[in-house]
């Protein structure tokens, strides 16, 4: 009787162990194939490729970019070295890089962000910063002219709680209001 007793036992943990294992391997495909971009790619902890912009790979090989806007795209028109694709921010937001004289009109030009339902949370301008060589501010040029702005968001006309994902556009200053002269330098930020 015992003999039967420790088969019927060891039946019983042998169907647990087969659930479980079932039950994980369906969880696991199930959390592969719910893999919809490049975050969540990451945080399933599959493998990212060290490339610009950065890649992930699903175990079932499926690939996915990171979004960083279009600064590729814009790289000989504007750059901007703070803040980076991405980053977490915070308000007041202090924006550093480089960009053509052209993109400037009286050494400034608009700078906006907007939460990720396109609503604009915050605005303010990038200012060209002096030139240590002559002191003044040369933004009549075509060569890349240093700049900084300072952007408050979610205070005043614009208050309110941002969280999650957002962007930060950079506006090309465009005097002329002809929309042939519009650009934007577009990058993915969260709050």
């Amino acid at each position: 009787m015992s003999g039967r007793r420790e088969k019927a036992k060891t039946q019983i943990i042998f169907g647990v162990v087969l659930l479980l294992v079932a039950g994980v391997a369906y969880w696991y495909n199930n959390r592969m194939s719910s893999v919809t971009n490049f975050t969540e790619c990451a945080e399933a902890g599959n493998p990212i490729m060290e490339s610009y912009p950065r890649q992930c790979k699903t175990q079932d090989g499926q690939m996915f970019k990171e979004d960083i806007g279009n600064e590729l795209e814009k790289d000989d028109l504007v750059r901007v070295s703070e803040p980076r694709p991405n980053t977490t921010v915070t308000s007041p937001l202090t924006v550093k890089g480089m960009a053509r004289g052209n993109w400037f009109f009286e050494a400034t030009f608009p700078v906006v962000v907007v939460d990720w339902d396109e609503k604009i949370i915050g605005e303010g301008y990038a200012t060209a910063e002096k030139d240590p060589a002559t002191g003044g501010v040369n933004w009549m040029t075509t060569e890349f002219v240093p700049f900084t702005a300072t952007v408050e968001f979610g205070t005043g006309r614009f208050q309110g709680n941002y969280s999650g994902r957002g962007v930060l556009i950079l506006k090309k200053s465009n005097a002329s209001g002809l929309p042939e002269h519009n650009d934007a330098l577009e990058i993915p930020v969260r709050f």
